[in-house]
């Protein structure tokens, strides 16, 4: 028997929760805001921090947190590529040709312990060159090369490697990279976490209210826009030029990337960059149902705060930082990372050079928005976490100096605006509406 008090308190506390869901339909969410997760290889799920022995993530991060960063990007990517088909052992029963098209995983661990020639083996391994070797690849270079069949493979990278081990040597024949996965298959497998970070206690991915407030919301969209250089009077004159286009229709959000200087930053820049944001405050001011309706994010993490009294509705944030948008997410980050993932391939892929599909299936497949060595693009150890793409966002905004470009891989939009200030002042608007973009440029005006 239930007493009606607790069932009274049940529908209360679900009741709020629906009120509190429906009431954050939009937040900005810091680098630093975003919850750790820890997979539990002992409960096969992922626990909050405060459940593990870890301790509270400091910004300078010890020895242990170097090597705490790789062993959970592996963990992750582990437990990940087990789930998939490809890997899952046959059911019982099942026809004797459904087992053939399954593999196992191995450890390196387990092929220590042979002492017999083990054949088909795949091992997923990270790239790395040592002083000895290099890349750890025992055979012909040439060869292993042209078995990088599609994306950047780069040091850091994770690797599904094949071959066989014999006398104590693992000998590869070819490699790719783990297979990706679908944010609905992460979450129908571990429920409704909140992995993205926000006031919410579950993902809003649960929230069927925040799913029809989006989808009836058909006017929402974000205007995005990357390199406003704010000491350029040509840039103001067309941020004022877009204004005025937007004027009797107001997006939902702008997103301004930086730089928001011409020149690098110094401690010469600081006057001006103030003197460009009271520029910016300035135009957004002259056009009220902007100002009152929309808001702004700036991915610069010093706050003005002039600037912050005169146009309430904006956010400066982090680098990257993540846009929860009713049940949608979306992360930003400017790093150029495709001039430095090319950079440092390890071989560029010579049958298909569509670079942005490339790309985009390599941060995808690693889960992870800089999978480089540490010397070329350093992290703080300890928030490495907040630079996860797992479970995988609806969309990712590359805010690079490359070429624009939208890619969907995944049920994931991956959108570069390109550099509004040297691309002819292109930028990018998203509807989240029907997940569609639009290409726009401000030309001959």
């Amino acid at each position: 028997m239930v007493e009606l008090s607790v069932l009274e308190a049940a529908v209360q506390d679900c009741s709020q929760s629906c009120d509190e869901t429906i009431d954050n339909v939009f937040n900005i969410i810091g680098a630093f805001d975003v919850p750790r997760f820890i997979f539990s290889t002992e409960r096969k799920k992922f626990v909050p921090i405060s459940m593990t022995n870890h301790p509270v993530p400091k910004l300078c991060g010890q020895s242990r947190d170097k090597a705490e960063l790789f062993r959970e990007r592996y963990t992750i990517l582990q437990q990940r590529t087990h789930r998939h088909e490809l890997f899952t052992p046959p059911v019982i029963g099942s026809a004797p040709d459904e087992g053939r098209n399954k593999f196992q995983l191995k450890t390196v661990e387990a092929l220590l312990g042979s002492t017999a020639k083990v054949g088909e083996v795949i091992v997923l391994g990270m790239i790395t060159q040592l002083k000895e070797v290099f890349l750890l690849f025992p055979h012909s270079c040439s060869f292993l090369f042209s078995c990088l069949c599609f994306g950047l493979y780069t040091e850091s990278c994770f690797v599904l490697a094949e071959g066989w081990y014999e006398d104590s040597v693992f000998h590869i024949n070819a490699f790719g990279f783990p297979p990706t996965e679908p944010s609905s298959f992460t979450r129908a497998y571990y429920g409704n976490i909140n992995f993205f970070g926000g006031p919410s206690s579950t993902a809003v991915k649960a929230s069927a209210k925040l799913k029809q407030l989006e989808e009836e919301n058909e006017d929402a969209m974000f205007v995005i826009v990357s390199d406003v250089w704010l000491d350029r009077v040509e840039v103001l004159e067309k941020i004022q030029t877009m204004f005025s286009g937007y004027s009797a229709m107001p997006p939902t959000c702008f997103i301004f990337c930086g730089n928001f200087s011409s020149a690098p930053y110094g401690r010469h820049q600081l006057r001006t960059l103030k003197e460009s944001f009271k520029a910016l405050a300035d135009l957004i001011c002259e056009y009220p149902s902007i100002h009152k309706s929309s808001r702004f994010v700036y991915n610069v993490r010093s706050s003005i705060s002039e600037f912050r009294q005169r146009v309430p509705f904006s956010v400066f944030t982090t680098n990257p930082c993540r846009v929860q948008y009713c049940s949608q997410e979306m992360v930003v980050i400017r790093e150029d990372l495709v001039n430095k993932m090319c950079r440092n391939c390890v071989r560029l892929p010579s049958s298909n050079l569509d670079i942005p599909s490339h790309f985009v299936k390599t941060i995808l497949s690693q889960g992870h928005l800089t999978p480089l060595p540490l010397y070329v693009c350093p992290v703080h150890w300890p928030y490495d976490y907040a630079l996860r793409v797992y479970p995988v966002p609806d969309v990712i905004v590359f805010a690079d100096k490359y070429d624009p470009f939208n890619v969907c891989n995944t049920d994931c939009l991956c959108i570069n605006p390109g550099s509004f200030s040297r691309s002819g002042f292109s930028f990018k608007v998203y509807y989240p509406s029907n997940r569609t973009v639009e290409d726009s440029k401000l030309q001959g005006l």
